[in-house]
């Protein structure tokens, strides 16, 4: 992905999202631009607006952090914008590389170990581009319907955005595909070289209109906790609180786990999925992919 693009991209659409009166500036007129005009940038950031200029044309290289903290705070970027911005200032000053594919490392041992004694929750390891490498039982019986989906790795962004039977399995379809969508957008700052990643986003930008039209907004994300919403085919609806953790010893890797509080639909249709998921031959549950790339932007 060309850096200076995605720079160019980010900083414009933070800016059309800032409104003067948002940013405590006086307006006057009739304004031709949505949002705040590059001078109006500048001068909360307290730069010229040449050099403001320069930077929103995709010229991160060299930046002091300095500037970096005054930039985002002028357009009020949110925690994972920021860490957005860094991202790609890194990637400006990292000499180019040619993209590459990744070579498959098998999940550790001991982190399997980790899933299958997870016996009450669901859970599953995935990796930046949302490939789910590894779960527990549980895991594979909740998203039993993804994994029916013949493509490999299977992907949840994939699913979301391609597979007709996303919207029966997952109630809440828009706002998740969207945050997929901001995922790989992170994902895509944090190891622009990833050729497996641009032929995802290749992939999904062919092929569906409204993935297209997401990427284009350049939102990211942080998706550290919260609930998902389930129609599952063998329990109904469920809504099961999640944390996501990344992994540090397994840089890019981060392990979901969902829970239900005892007592509640939710923890009484998990217990009904674990029924369920032992009625069922090894067999018959999807397979976990056990394969995963954990090299990291040097």
């Amino acid at each position: 992905m060309d850096n200076r693009s995605e720079v160019r991209e980010f900083l414009t659409s933070r800016r059309a999202k800032i409104t003067p009166q948002q940013a405590g500036l006086p307006t006057s007129g009739k304004r031709r631009v949505k949002g705040l005009r590059r001078e109006e940038v500048a001068l909360l950031a307290g730069v010229s607006a040449e050099y403001y200029a320069r930077l929103e044309r995709g010229s991160l290289s060299g930046v002091s952090e300095t500037v970096l903290d005054s930039v985002a705070r002028a357009l009020q970027l949110d925690e994972a914008e920021r860490a957005h911005l860094d991202d790609l200032a890194r990637a400006a000053n990292t000499t180019r590389r040619a993209p590459r594919r990744r070579s498959p490392q098998p999940i550790r041992p001991s982190l399997q170990h980790l899933l299958d004694a997870m016996t009450e929750a669901p859970a599953f390891i995935r990796n930046g581009r949302l490939d789910i490498l590894a779960t527990n039982p549980l895991g594979r019986a909740l998203y039993a319907p993804v994994f029916t989906d013949p493509a490999r790795p299977v992907n949840l962004a994939r699913y979301e955005f391609l597979n007709p039977g996303a919207a029966d399995f997952l109630p809440q379809l828009e706002f998740q595909a969207a945050g997929a969508v901001a995922l790989l957008r992170t994902e895509a700052g944090r190891d622009p070289y990833n050729r497996d990643l641009t032929d995802l986003v290749g992939e999904l930008s062919t092929r569906s209109e409204k993935f297209r039209t997401l990427w284009a907004a350049h939102d990211v994300r942080l998706h550290q906790t919260g609930v998902k919403q389930f129609r599952h085919p063998a329990v109904g609806e469920l809504a099961l609180p999640f944390e996501a953790m990344p992994i540090p010893t397994d840089p890019g890797l981060t392990l979901t786990a969902l829970s239900a509080e005892p007592g509640t639909p939710a923890h009484d249709s998990l217990k009904l999925l674990a029924s369920w998921a032992a009625t069922l031959d090894h067999d018959d549950l999807p397979q976990t992919v056990v394969s995963t790339d954990t090299e990291t932007l040097a």
